[in-house]
């Protein structure tokens, strides 16, 4: 017995000297990059001096510090970033859905600034920016090597006053400039109306008024049918959408599913992560839905598409969305400043990250660009489109009543309504006509 517990006792102690020996170099570890940090903040602050009493001409201490933050924010990813108290205050603004400038979301990619997306009805929008366009100069100024808010910068000034962009896109040889009103920016988060049979919720961002805006105007469309069984389905429309607040995207994505996962977040550490679940109720009560996204889609966007595709709840159609797929923490800090910090990954329902990847379309279609049909088509047309009752002589149908003959009248010329949008909205066009062979079908048993 006294054998058995000197082994055990030895055992015990080869295990403190076993853990000892291993935890003497990680001490020492832990005690060497604390000095490495420590020195490092030494040589910032040596260099902070030079700088104030050397440097050529005076400098602004308080710039100089916020220059620093601002490239230790940034030199992490693109969407980390310090804001200063105008910056904060305007951040505040655009999640209300009002404030000044040019109407586009941005990013940056390889030192270029990259259009995310221009919002609905603005400067930038009427002006012809598109999703993907590289701006380059800004009156005349490069904005290469500049960081992301510097460029920013130059873009803002009054409301009413010009600003040239200089743009390259792809599908251009050569850059173009285009000229830019700043104005008053007021978005409206979600525009609903009806084409065809089909509810259109243009979803514009994801701002305080996002849920709210896009459940009465869905109602109000419904009651201007005579109620859903007259609707054949749903489009959610997220193109050029450039994201916002996730709980927004959380209840958007709520509204249409009854139950499930609706997206979840992991952070470095396991304490950092949430999920998201939808709660009973379905707004649209099962009626088919489809979504259009494109690669101005994105973060909030992609949320609500990933979600509605993952639980086979929507048809996903268009191009690949943006691929932001990070989560931005605001931290508000002293002298009414903020940190963006990027704390967490998003997942959608089924575990997919969309980092870098985006939501990939159930069904591809491209956005063709407009062309103006040449005379010898015209007439083509002219002549393709003549029937039947155009030919003299021809026998009349009397096998129809006068209210089903002004049906089916109605419904060819919502058809021609549809058949005419593809000449400006193709993606929206063939969203309707997926949304009127889902109907056709009937609902699921």
């Amino acid at each position: 017995m006294k054998k058995l517990m000197m082994a055990a006792g030895g055992g015990t102690l080869l295990g403190l000297i076993a853990t000892t020996q291993v935890a003497g170099p990680l001490i020492a570890q832990e005690a060497a990059s604390s000095g490495s940090v420590y020195e490092q903040l030494d040589l910032f602050g040596d260099i902070f001096e030079r700088i104030r009493a050397g440097y050529v001409e005076d400098v602004n201490e308080k710039d100089l510090i916020e220059a620093a933050i601002n490239g230790m924010l940034t030199s992490l990813d693109p969407h980390s970033s310090y804001l200063s108290a105008d910056d904060a205050a305007e951040m505040r603004e655009q999640t209300r859905g009002e404030f000044g400038g040019l109407g586009i979301e941005v990013t940056q990619e390889e030192g270029w600034v990259k259009v995310v997306s221009p919002m609905d009805g603005t400067p930038a929008d009427a002006a012809g920016m598109l999703a993907g366009d590289f701006i380059t100069a800004v009156d005349g100024e490069n904005v290469l090597g500049l960081t992301l808010d510097q460029a920013v910068d130059l873009m803002r000034g009054p409301v009413g006053s010009e600003i040239v962009i200089t743009v390259v896109r792809e599908g251009e040889i050569e850059p173009f400039d285009v000229s830019i009103i700043r104005d008053t920016i007021k978005l409206t988060a979600v525009r609903s109306r009806t084409e065809g049979n089909a509810v259109v919720l243009r979803v514009a961002t994801f701002s305080d008024q996002t849920y709210p805006d896009l459940e009465s105007g869905f109602k109000e469309q419904v009651a201007e049918a005579g109620g859903l069984e007259n609707v054949d389905g749903i489009i959610l429309d997220l193109r050029n959408n450039p994201g916002g607040l996730l709980n927004q995207a959380i209840y958007v994505s709520d509204a249409f599913l009854e139950a499930g996962e609706i997206v979840s977040t992991r952070g470095r550490d396991a304490s950092d992560s949430d999920r998201y679940n939808a709660a009973v109720g379905d707004l649209a009560e099962g009626k088919p839905i489809v979504v259009l996204i494109n690669g101005g889609s994105a973060s909030a966007s992609e949320i609500v598409a990933g979600a509605l595709q993952d639980h086979r709840r929507a048809i996903v159609i268009g191009t690949k969305s943006f691929g932001k797929g990070s989560v931005q923490t605001v931290v508000p800090l002293k002298g009414d400043g903020a940190m963006r910090l990027t704390t967490a990954r998003y997942y959608t329902p089924s575990g997919r990250s969309i980092q870098a990847l985006g939501i990939s379309p159930d069904i591809i279609v491209e956005q063709p660009r407009p062309r103006p049909a040449t005379e010898g088509e015209e007439e083509e047309t002219a002549r393709t489109t003549r029937s039947e009752a155009d030919l003299r002589g021809s026998l009349s149908n009397d096998s129809l009543t006068e209210d089903e003959i002004r049906q089916i009248e109605e419904d060819r010329a919502r058809v021609q309504e549809t058949a005419q949008l593809r000449e400006n909205d193709y993606q929206l066009a063939y969203a309707i006509d997926i949304l009127k062979g889902l109907n056709a079908l009937g609902p699921k048993e």
